[in-house]
């Protein structure tokens, strides 16, 4: 017992909110230890107490007093340590070779449920998940009542754990995809994942893919839509997303929130989505190509308004095109990294000012710029904030093909890009799958 909790105090003793104390409680002289930036102390120690005063069992035995406190386990160093760490209370009997670990106080260390701030919703449940993982499971099961909904638990790491939640319908999802995702979380257990990109090299999926393997949500609604349609989903502790897996091409386009419209209404939604992707990918290349390599296709009275937008513009059509690019890109991450209160005003000012500002100084035509305005407002319409930068990075090849080949050089992009997308999959399940969401059909 001694060389146990010296093990202990050695492994975290110098932690100052590491707390290592003699207590009597009932007839029992006990040690208890745990992190006090974890625990809320007064709370537990009031309880334990409680829960000793009120023990009155006909088996007056120490086993059955340490049942009273907690979960009795055999005295294993490296899983009191884990437990420590994990926020529980540790409960050494001086007379026993056990250790309990009994129910602890949390420090209140989260944040309340809020509304979502990187999904926006028109109608649908407006809470979305916290940092805390068994809340975000108790979050999907007020969605999704059923008992066919499981809950895998994996820790990972081994420097500093990391706790995981595996969640599937066992009567939806394919239980091949299940049993191999839970084959390669459970053989990467010693890897550290403090990221996705941590997350993707553990599953054993390419680090390199543009496409996300996996698509990030922070709405339980959409978390139970994909449970029913046969996906599995992924909670990190520490996290306030859930990681839907596998992410298909389709789900750039729909929402589970989108069914709480008319079907007409539905359909129209998604179609604009479809429509803003191919004008994001397709706009900025067709300019490129219509203005440097095959004017011939266009009219002739449009082909001289271009020119005389052009008026002026010392640089090629694919310069002008590649430096504006650049410069919304940036406008777009300083909107994104700026304080909210500030961010919008300068970003707006500074986009209004700097386009008003190469126009006049003849560096790029007035054409240009209503070309990057639909491309930046087209691509605001996919669904998934990682999608998005995966279709905006697409559009930079499409653009480099059109200026080398005009518009043969377009369709020769597309084609890559499809090639691309057809190649990519995972755990055995196509990107371009439609049939995982037949639930979604069935349902309408």
């Amino acid at each position: 017992m001694d060389s146990f909790i010296q093990k202990i105090r050695d492994s975290l003793g110098d932690n100052d909110d590491f707390f290592f104390q003699q207590e009597k409680i009932g007839r029992a002289n006990v040690i208890l230890m745990g992190f006090i930036s974890l625990i809320d102390w007064t709370r537990t120690k009031e309880t334990l107490h409680a829960n000793m005063e009120n023990w009155n069992s006909d088996r007056d035995d120490a086993l059955s007093m340490m049942e009273a406190v907690g979960e009795v386990r055999e005295m294993d160093l490296s899983e009191a340590i884990t437990m420590i760490m994990d926020g529980k209370l540790i409960v050494l009997f001086e007379s026993e070779r056990k250790l309990v670990v009994a129910t602890a106080y949390p420090s209140l260390l989260n944040r309340a449920i809020e509304s979502p701030t990187n999904e926006n919703l028109l109608q649908g449940a407006i809470s979305s998940f916290i940092e805390d993982i068994d809340t975000n499971i108790g979050m999907v099961r007020k969605q999704i009542v059923s008992r066919h909904v499981k809950v895998r638990s994996f820790l990972a790491g081994t420097l500093c754990h990391k706790k995981l939640s595996l969640l599937y319908d066992e009567s939806h999802a394919d239980s091949k995809l299940v049993a191999n995702i839970i084959k390669q979380i459970e053989s990467s257990s010693d890897k550290e994942i403090n990221n996705l990109q941590n997350l993707t090299k553990a599953l054993g999926l390419s680090a390199w893919s543009s496409v996300p393997k996996f698509n990030t949500t922070e709405l339980p609604e959409e978390v139970a839509g994909a449970l029913i349609k046969g996906r599995v989903v992924l909670f990190i502790d520490r996290m306030p997303f859930g990681l839907i897996l596998p992410n298909l091409i389709w789900d750039m386009f729909s929402l589970e929130n989108d069914r709480n419209y008319p079907l007409p209404l539905m359909i129209v939604i998604r179609l604009l989505r479809v429509i803003g992707v191919l004008t994001t990918l397709i706009a900025p290349g067709l300019y490129v190509a219509l203005v440097a390599v095959n004017p011939e296709v266009l009219r002739i009275e449009l082909a001289l308004t271009i020119a005389q937008s052009r008026e002026g513009v010392p640089y090629p059509a694919i310069v002008e095109m590649i430096f504006m690019l650049i410069i919304l890109e940036l406008i777009i991450e300083a909107s994104t990294r700026l304080p909210k209160s500030i961010g919008p005003t300068i970003t707006m000012v500074g986009g209004i000012i700097l386009g008003q500002a190469v126009v006049t100084a003849k560096l790029v035509s007035n054409l240009l710029i209503i070309i990057l305005a639909a491309t930046t407002i087209s691509n605001s319409t996919v669904v998934g904030f990682q999608n998005s930068l995966a279709v905006r990075l697409f559009k930079y090849l499409i653009v480099i093909m059109s200026a080398m080949y005009g518009v043969l050089g377009l369709l020769a992009g597309l084609v890559l890009i499809c090639a691309y997308l057809s190649s990519l999959n995972t755990f055995g399940i196509s990107y371009l799958n439609i049939s995982m969401n037949k639930g979604e059909s069935n349902n309408g």
